[in-house]
């Protein structure tokens, strides 16, 4: 079997399982945002009284952190209540972050956990070994209901990365050029693990953006065997054991594809379709209105402190605006300790609360009509950010802050130090 086979077997109660059968799996942790009310109604509505495991049950409060709407105060205040009646104590209010970081900075994500949110990015655990998927709100009532929840036991396509990244690349230059290479749904209901050399030289940050991104070529989920840069993350923040489970030699996958990123160039992904991509010169002197950097996918420390390099000392253009959020409470305190946020708020960037902010389109920096946005977020179809006639380009942090600095879409190499 596959490591994620085992995984899932360990979590069905049985000895094996293969590609295409049906499971019952007990989940080890499903999370809810601020989005998915309907879990809570879906939930008394299928007769439930009283959650199946409440310490197993974690609510952020991270889409619509702090509510800028009454229906989003009011959703919150609902899941607030619903909380503290069921003696849920992972509450993560909104001052903590967006849901996936969170997990991370907690040491809640490791290897051989089921991690089930109502949210379509938890493919990010897959960076430390972990099964991470995302479902909607009936699929997660049903977990508060039974612990459990039922899964098809995914194909899985091996994804070997050779080669060594130039200055200004990054995993997200990666993940970018495989979708646009692969498209947009290859990955359908298929787990993508990545292998090969390349991973040696990325941190869990990095790791985290590359199976972040899977998300947006249908991924079920995400894996990447862990290793040493896994173990040396987790060591300082796990309260419990945890098993790492390996793949059987000689384990069929569905489909392996090799991507030589050697001579790979900073990629972005033009309006409106994340596979629509091309190398960021192509674009380059697009103006842009608004730069935004954060969210689960380029809002942790190390994003913030490319940007700040890139802009130390300087002022972002007169005539575009620069967002930033970071993914979590936690990142924000370690990048203000690091001298980021000053260097950047200095430059001219402004600073929302840590969650997911401008990239769902509902507050703090949705775009108007007809203006151009690049994002280190990981969406571009019309409306993702606001209106459904602004552009939206996808790129990594390095582009988003040479971008803000220029006012146009430049190539980042030149800017990264």
């Amino acid at each position: 079997m596959h490591a994620i086979e085992k995984i899932l077997a360990r979590a069905a109660g049985m000895k094996a399982v293969k590609t295409g059968e049906i499971i019952n799996c007990k989940v080890d942790l499903a999370g809810i945002n601020d989005l998915y009310l309907q879990t809570i109604r879906s939930f008394f509505e299928m007769g439930g009284n009283r959650v199946s495991d409440p310490g197993k049950v974690i609510v952020f409060l991270d889409h619509y952190a702090p509510a800028s709407t009454i229906a989003q105060a009011d959703n919150q205040k609902q899941f607030r209540e619903f909380c503290w009646d069921q003696g849920i104590d992972l509450l993560m209010d909104i001052d903590q972050g967006v849901c996936h970081q969170v997990l991370a900075d907690k040491g809640m994500s490791y290897p051989g956990e089921v991690i089930v949110i109502t949210d379509s990015h938890a493919t990010t655990h897959g960076a430390f070994g972990a099964f991470g998927t995302g479902v909607g709100a009936t699929d997660l009532a049903i977990i508060l209901a039974t612990g459990q929840l039922w899964f098809r036991v995914p194909e899985i396509i091996r994804i070997n990365l050779e080669g060594g990244l130039k200055k200004g690349v990054y995993s997200k230059d990666i993940a970018l050029h495989i979708i646009g290479t692969l498209g947009a749904d290859y990955g359908v209901y298929r787990a993508v693990e990545f292998t090969g050399p390349v991973l040696r030289d990325l941190g869990i940050s990095e790791r985290m953006a590359l199976c972040n991104m899977t998300t947006e070529m249908g991924a079920k989920t995400a894996y990447i065997q862990p290793d040493e840069i896994t173990t040396s993350f987790l060591k300082n923040k796990m309260k419990q054991d945890y098993t790492v489970f390996t793949t059987d030699s000689g384990y069929a996958y569905f489909a392996e594809h090799t991507f030589d990123v050697s001579n790979l160039k900073p990629q972005v992904a033009a309006p409106h379709s994340v596979d629509n991509v091309a190398d960021v010169v192509k674009y380059a002197g697009k103006p842009i209105n608004q730069a935004f950097l954060g969210t689960c996918t380029g809002g942790r420390t190390e994003d913030l402190a490319v940007a700040a390099a890139i802009l130390k000392g300087k002022h972002i253009n007169p005539r575009t605006r620069f967002i930033i959020v970071p993914a979590s409470k936690s990142v924000f305190l370690e990048a203000m300790n690091r001298g980021y946020i000053q260097a950047l708020v200095e430059a001219g960037a402004t600073f929302v609360t840590p969650g997911c902010a401008a990239c769902l389109g509902t507050h703090q920096g949705i775009l108007a009509p007809g203006e151009t946005c690049i994002t280190s977020s990981s969406r571009n179809f019309p409306g993702r950010m606001g209106h459904g006639k602004a552009e939206i380009y996808v790129a990594s942090p390095a582009a988003v802050a040479a971008a803000a600095l220029e006012g146009k879409i430049v190539d980042p190499s030149d800017y990264v130090k």
